[in-house]
């Protein structure tokens, strides 16, 4: 039976069949629970003509910078280009350092490598993997420029000190928030905290197009100003061009089936924190180290990450069992061959490595359904201790 009814005690959709396979994330899932409002979007699109900025960017451009509370949205291709226009418009020239995390995805890095800057890396807090404020002052230098904080698996990074240090030394802040759609901080949506926000709308987030897109959201009207510039060829008025821009805009299809699941991701959030409710509570006597989840966060469980120092054989085992699971990331961005050039050695950011070392994400989203849930909390226990 395909269909899925509500159960109440997780705030969860639960499927009246046993699983016997579980999906680390059922993508389908999200277009069957609102087909009708998808189909009617696109072919609204595809019948106006309109298929590269326009109406429908402007307006989720308009409707997301609301939901965030923020003065500015710029839609623009992919999250990689929102980080890296998000640089060149707050300035960033070549041989400029920036304070990165050393436990990130590498698309925060590869932004600053783009932008001609330095990537410098600042180990992480072993609780919630992000950016640790207080080894921030240590790796600021008099080339330093700003600070990149990331809102990892959903979970909002420790904005007031990282903003006060950044201040103090005049830096700019750039949020990193592709993981974290509806997270907030004290209170306040991520992505409206700092200099400029940089979100991903890849098909696997919170809120995920059907191909690529990404944002960026400010309240800084120069920062605005110039990132419109800058994604579409550098210009302001067609065919003249201002400064040496770049071919990244959002397109009208994406930008319409965005402003569909914007309306519903509050909900599916939900269900996802109810989810993770369920795992923390059924997993609490294992051996696994649970998500922190501090009380000034509200956190959107872009992925449940558990970590086990013998993470390859609980992977394994899972795998025999039917449950997909993702490493996020097995090896952090400092060990890739892609940044040999600066010359850093296995044991140089020792928290990083352990946390890369010994994460795993375990089946998680909006769809997930109460015996999927109960399939992996199940096949966890199984685990030998």
């Amino acid at each position: 039976m395909s269909a899925y009814i509500t159960e109440p005690s997780l705030g969860v959709l639960a499927k009246p069949e046993r699983a016997s396979r579980v999906q680390f994330l059922d993508l389908r899932a999200t277009y069957r629970e609102i087909r009708d409002e998808i189909d009617a979007a696109v072919a609204s699109v595809l019948d106006s003509g309109s298929y590269i900025l326009g109406q429908e960017v402007e307006a989720f451009e308009r409707e997301f910078a609301q939901y965030l509370g923020v003065k500015h949205c710029i839609g623009v291709s992919t999250g990689l280009d929102a980080l890296y226009l998000a640089l060149r418009a707050l300035n960033v020239a070549p041989g400029d350092e920036v304070l990165v995390p050393g436990n990130t995805f590498i698309a925060t890095w590869l932004a600053v490598s783009q932008a001609g800057a330095v990537p410098v890396p600042v180990e992480p807090d072993i609780e919630s993997y992000n950016l640790d404020p207080s080894r921030i002052e240590s790796a600021i230098t008099a080339r330093t420029k700003g600070i990149v904080a990331v809102h990892l698996y959903g979970m909002a990074a420790e904005m007031d000190p990282i903003r006060e240090i950044a201040g103090r030394h005049g830096l700019w802040v750039i949020e990193d928030a592709a993981q974290a759609h509806g997270s907030r901080y004290k209170g306040a949506c991520v992505g409206g905290l700092s200099d400029a926000g940089c979100w991903s709308f890849y098909p696997g987030k919170n809120l995920g197009a059907f191909g690529d897109g990404g944002a960026i959201t400010t309240n800084r009207d120069d920062v605005a100003e110039q990132a419109r510039v800058l994604r579409n060829y550098g210009s302001k008025i067609k065919y003249f061009n201002e400064v040496k821009g770049m071919n990244c805009r959002l397109d009208a299809l994406q930008a319409a089936m965005l402003r569909v699941k914007l309306r519903h991701l509050d909900e599916w959030n939900d269900r996802r924190r109810a989810v993770a409710k369920y795992y923390a509570s059924q997993l609490a006597e294992t051996d696994l180290v649970l998500p922190a989840t501090p009380s000034w966060i509200d956190a959107v469980y872009h992925l449940y990450v558990v970590r086990s120092e013998r993470r390859e054989a609980l992977q394994d085992h899972l795998r025999e069992r039917g449950i997909g699971t993702l490493i996020h990331y097995p090896v952090p961005p400092h060990l890739q061959n892609a940044y040999r050039d600066l010359g850093m050695e296995e044991g140089d950011l020792p928290i990083t490595e352990r946390i890369h070392r010994e994460v795993l994400s375990l089946p998680m989203g909006p769809h997930l359904s109460l015996l999927e849930a109960e399939a992996v909390v199940d096949a966890v226990r199984a685990f030998a201790p």
